[in-house]
């Protein structure tokens, strides 16, 4: 072998010891990069488990959704009722409530003396309540 043949091989196996860390630096991150291969099909398999998950309560909620509708539109159709009757209820009062003072006779002013005979000791509390709710309606 020539000198130059040995400088070419001496500048190669230089190259070669130069390249060496890198390789061993190379073939951890392979073999790391192999050990989260593991790592990530874990990973995988539960956010499909995760998704699959979401989406059973997705549907649930859609269910929970329509539900809820049908209900608050029968509510408002109940709400709607109860207005219309309440209405009614409230001109038939007026209209009784008129009919009612029509038929008494007129009232003896507030200020005007309770005869005596009122005045004597009622016999029971459900007359002395009966007596005051009259004295109040004038």
């Amino acid at each position: 072998m020539t000198a130059l043949e040995w400088c070419v091989q001496g500048t190669l196996l230089l190259l070669l010891l130069a390249a060496l860390p890198f390789i061993l630096r190379l073939e951890r991150g392979l073999s790391a990069l192999c050990q989260d291969r593991a790592a990530m099909a874990e990973g995988t398999r539960g956010f499909e488990l995760a998704a699959r998950e979401a989406g059973s309560t997705l549907s649930g909620l859609r269910v929970a959704l329509e539900t809820g509708a049908r209900q608050s539109a029968s509510a408002e159709s109940l709400r709607d009722d109860l207005r219309f009757l309440v209405e009614r209820a409230e001109s038939l009062a007026d209209r009784l409530d008129t009919l009612i003072r029509q038929g008494r006779p007129p009232a003896v002013p507030a200020h005007a003396p309770i005869p005596a005979a009122e005045e004597a000791a009622p016999r029971s509390q459900a007359e002395r309540d009966l007596l005051r709710a009259l004295r109040m309606a004038r």
